[in-house]
């Protein structure tokens, strides 16, 4: 039986929303504390991660409240790392396969994920550039390409999916919203081409994780909306 967790997270951040969903296909039960990232506890990086950054765990440990974390319990953060820590915790969840060869294709489409979606994404947001709209579309034509014909990134649901979801929510919230660097009208034109037949199966795909109860529990749209809006800026 797992020893309580504390989970210290914020909506906004993509990285502690794959640990949030990891824990709820777990069906965990932890405690969740929410840190605001402009104004964080000054207990927080000293009681909890030195990096003063979320997601983390503080994993064990007597009953305590969250702001008031034990030095008895194990601090751990990174995002995932957490998520595979679930996995483990939880070997009856459906987020690490078994078989090894699907283990390292989960680990391999994690790694797409990290190098070809998460840096495209954060360069658009940025620079708006024509050249970043192009790479952010052939980093999401670099996950359709490895998704198999129905289902999920291995068919079943997965750490893979995890991965991606919280960064794909956040890319469709500015795309919608105008939020960005890039060109008014110009993320109408992406969210156009994102429905172009050539991403069908990403579309089928999508809408498969938005569908997904842990997602739709764990992903809080108009927070996240209205937070990209006065952090980042919409357009009039």
């Amino acid at each position: 039986m797992p020893e309580s967790i504390t989970l210290y997270t914020a909506k906004i951040c993509p990285y502690a929303h794959r640990v949030e969903l990891a824990l709820e296909e777990s069906k965990a039960e932890y405690t969740k504390y929410l840190i605001d990232l402009q104004n964080k506890p000054e207990w927080y990086a000293p009681k909890v991660n030195p990096a003063s950054k979320v997601p983390a765990i503080a994993y064990g440990g007597p009953t305590v409240q969250p702001d008031q974390p034990s030095p008895e319990s194990v601090k751990l953060a990174e995002s995932l790392v957490l998520v595979e820590f679930v996995a483990d915790l939880f070997p009856g969840s459906p987020l690490l396969p078994a078989d090894p060869v699907k283990r390292a294709q989960a680990r391999f489409f994690i790694e797409v994920v990290s190098s070809e979606h998460v840096p495209t994404w954060s360069n658009l947001l940025r620079t708006g550039t024509p050249e970043a709209v192009q790479a952010f579309l052939g980093g999401i034509e670099a996950i359709q390409s490895l998704l198999p014909a129905q289902g999920y990134a291995l068919g079943e649901f997965s750490i893979a999916d995890i991965s991606v979801a919280p960064f794909l929510a956040r890319a469709y919230v500015a795309l919608e919203n105008d939020i960005g660097a890039y060109e008014q009208g110009e993320a109408t034109k992406i969210l156009e081409a994102l429905q172009q037949p050539r991403f069908a199966r990403f579309q089928t795909y999508w809408a498969e994780l938005q569908a997904r109860p842990s997602f739709q529990a764990t992903f809080d749209k108009e927070y996240v909306t209205e937070a990209f809006k006065k952090r980042l800026g919409a357009k009039q």
